[in-house]
């Protein structure tokens, strides 16, 4: 059974708040989708579980209905019957967390956590001077980039998420040996 999780967070800039929600694969840490809106109407989610879905298949990883759950707080975007019908649609359990316990979606707190601290207050991703949406999707690209590719994780044997997927599927996949 695979998982996936899934919260949203904010970033000020000139232009008012951006919202940014990430979709994260348990089983490797990897986010394997994102998107930015300026307004937390259910479409923040959606459009990222419908990258996800898409990107796994592109990998040639599909996910099979009945194989995933998807984890989330109990924010309204995540309860809304448009989300619920989705994932009912595609087969994906919906697990989501009791109201006010940060606790039992502490996997993307720290995601977030990560997100603030790694790109949205410090200069190496451009941060701080965020005027409009396309400044916090562009360092938010970067830092995604970063974060999938280059950054260690202690949790992953200090391998970076993409390195840590490409070893568990290559030894799910052996190359065949000569006879």
């Amino acid at each position: 059974m695979l998982c996936a999780a899934a919260h949203n967070t904010y970033v000020r800039c000139w232009a008012g708040w951006v919202y940014v929600a990430f979709i994260l694969d348990v089983f490797s840490q990897r986010i394997v989708a994102w998107h930015a809106a300026t307004n937390k109407e259910t479409e923040l989610v959606m459009i990222p579980l419908r990258m996800a879905l898409w990107q796994r298949d592109r990998e040639g990883h599909q996910v099979s209905a009945g194989e995933l759950i998807h984890h989330s707080d109990a924010g309204s975007q995540y309860t809304s019957i448009m989300l619920t019908e989705h994932l009912e649609l595609e087969g994906i359990a919906a697990s989501i967390g009791s109201v006010g316990d940060a606790y039992d979606n502490a996997l993307m707190e720290t995601i977030n956590g990560l997100y603030k601290t790694e790109c949205v207050q410090t200069t190496v991703f451009h941060a701080g001077s965020y005027k409009t949406i396309a400044d916090v999707e562009y360092a938010t690209a970067g830092w995604v980039d970063w974060y999938n590719n280059r950054r260690l994780h202690g949790t992953l044997g200090m391998v970076s998420p993409l390195e840590y997927e490409t070893t568990h599927y290559a030894a799910l996949n052996p190359e065949p040996q000569p006879a």
